[in-house]
């Protein structure tokens, strides 16, 4: 059985919608957020930079969402939400699955520090961060007209890794979406999604934690 060690408010959202999705039992491994922010010492003792999501499967332990995603999908869940590299729709689903960090997730904790920092308010930096992300944003936008998903129109994994930009992150990075009716139509249709909504009331932002084994799936 695969576990997920899941921070409070993070990432590792994603995992345990991931796995609801693919009908997966998994073990729920809790770590709460200390009173800064930071995550708990313990983490360290799991993984060396002490950062979530981490999963073990066996002697293995992995992290890294976009690695972690692709070997739930690969590896446990048969290839399902994935697309086969032979599949027409494989380079855009390869993109969102990657952009999710290395682009958008990227930016946006830039920012985050920069609207920490006092000194910075008024920045000319900061002013080009946030006219860089309004953009990005607008980008995202524009790919998702005319499609449900960003692979096309099949759900896959790839709104998996997009989700947790556009509607946790919001928590610490408060954007707005209200330009952006094709962003707002998808976020609809993930919450409307039957293993998000579990997800969510078991790992989102919302959630609190429960000794014991967690997700719909465990046994």
């Amino acid at each position: 059985m695969l576990t997920v060690c899941h921070l409070s408010t993070s990432r590792s959202e994603r995992i345990v919608w991931l796995l609801e999705e693919l009908g997966l039992d998994y073990r729920l491994e809790w770590f709460q957020r200390e009173s800064t922010g930071a995550a708990p010492a313990a983490l360290r003792e799991i993984h060396a930079l002490g950062k979530a999501p981490v999963v073990r499967d066996g002697d293995l332990t992995l992290a890294e969402s976009g690695a972690i995603v692709q070997y739930i999908v690969e590896r446990h869940g048969g290839g399902r939400l994935g697309l086969a590299a032979s599949d027409p729709r494989f380079a855009g689903y390869l993109y969102w699955m990657h952009f999710a960090e290395g682009s958008l997730m990227s930016l946006m904790l830039i920012a985050l520090v920069l609207s920490r920092i006092p000194e910075a308010k008024d920045s000319p930096v900061r002013a080009r961060i946030l006219e860089r992300l309004a953009k990005m944003l607008e980008f995202v936008d524009g790919k998702l007209a005319g499609h449900e998903w960003f692979a096309g129109d099949a759900f896959t994994a790839a709104d998996v890794m997009m989700s947790f930009p556009l509607t946790t992150m919001k928590r610490y990075l408060p954007f707005d979406l209200s330009p952006h009716e094709n962003i707002r139509a998808w976020v609809a249709r993930i919450e409307a999604r039957p293993a998000y909504a579990k997800a969510m009331a078991i790992a989102g932002p919302d959630a609190t934690s429960v000794p014991g084994l967690r997700g719909g799936n465990t046994r």
